[in-house]
């Protein structure tokens, strides 16, 4: 029989974690699923861990070589047969009635793309601090359509909002053949924010449901760790790609705009780390002459202070470094520390 659902699980040196991973996909009261593993040429025992592991439900692959996020979810999906396909990251688990709602809704509103709330949670803790709609303080209450404009304008770096770029999705298979799409491989950060907006510009259906069901881990060594500068700089090129790959600029200027708005943001921010990251590693030299090209870094420090100082206190006082950086730092609001909102994408 044809699964409903197709959960597709790429792990990389996630052995501590990908049991419990498993176990919520397989646990889920929604039967007619498979859950398939790609094991993206781990060092550790990941793969000993995923093959103890009978259920006939249980798809396994290997790549011979690393090929990092993106690559390995797109062999993930091309070896799916469900009707829909669920992204579930090695680190993060389901609630087990999260598949049944999220299908049962998504028939019912004729959705291509459907969303929960993510609970947030620090590794090695028993219960989420929040969750992702309630450290937004967006009002929503009932499901809710989600438009392309909205889902890029909710989602800036380094301000509160709903950034749905790093919320998981079903989509639906046919969708996803249909319109040809999917992850862009030489995309190292935020894959999900553009595979999602990919799918909205192409006409999707996408639609978020207040409750919560899947359980989003912050830890440490997750891809939020990377150097900021470098995903700064790939997130700039990826929205300027984007913007001409889809052809936005004539399709939808309203979106263009936001995305631009975006943009600059993400300049502002990759100028003052330019600054900061060689500052940290006492390259006083370097961060001098770059200083002195980037004018920027003087425009954001000083419209910054007042978060940085509440940054330092909520840190250094409170020792609430997650419940911060994970929505208002620099990048992800996204797991744990130092974080920039558009980081979707952790270590498998």
């Amino acid at each position: 029989m044809k699964p409903e659902v197709s959960v597709i699980i790429p792990t990389y040196n996630t052995s501590a974690y990908i049991s419990r991973s498993i176990e919520s996909a397989l646990g889920q009261t929604l039967k007619n699923i498979e859950v398939i593993v790609v094991d993206d040429a781990s060092t550790d025992n990941t793969l000993e861990v995923v093959r103890r592991f009978t259920d006939e439900r249980l798809k396994v692959f290997v790549n011979p070589k690393n090929l990092g996020a993106g690559g390995t979810r797109n062999r993930a999906i091309k070896e799916a047969k469900g009707n829909w396909i669920a992204v579930l990251d090695s680190d993060d688990w389901y609630a087990p009635q999260r598949l049944e709602r999220l299908v049962q809704l998504a028939y019912q509103e004729n959705a291509d793309m459907i969303a929960d709330d993510l609970y947030l949670i620090k590794d090695g803790e028993e219960h989420p601090w929040s969750t992702l709609i309630k450290e937004s303080e967006e009002s929503i209450s009932t499901i809710k359509q989600i438009e392309p404009v909205y889902f890029v304008a909710t989602d800036v770096y380094g301000k509160q909002g709903l950034h749905l770029g790093i919320s998981k999705p079903l989509f639906k298979r046919e969708f996803l053949i249909r319109e040809d799409i999917q992850y862009d491989a030489t995309i190292k950060v935020a894959e999900d924010f553009w595979l999602a907006l990919t799918c909205l510009v192409r006409g999707a259906r996408f639609f978020l449901v207040p409750e919560a069901y899947y359980f989003y881990l912050a830890r440490l060594g997750s891809l939020v760790y990377t150097d900021k500068v470098i995903r700064l700089a790939q997130n700039c090129q990826a929205t300027l790609t984007f913007i001409e790959k889809e052809q936005i600029q004539s399709q939808s200027p309203d979106l263009k705009d936001a995305l631009l708005a975006n943009y600059q943001i993400l300049k502002r921010h990759l100028a003052y780390y330019l600054v900061i990251e060689p500052l940290k590693k006492k390259q006083w030299l370097k961060a001098f002459k770059t200083m002195l090209y980037n004018p920027y870094f003087f425009l954001h420090l000083c419209l910054n202070i007042p978060s940085i100082v509440n940054r330092r206190i909520q840190f250094y006082l409170f020792g609430n470094k997650a419940a911060y950086d994970i929505f208002y730092s620099t990048k992800k609001q996204r797991e744990i520390s130092n974080v920039t909102p558009k980081v979707s994408g952790k270590n498998l």
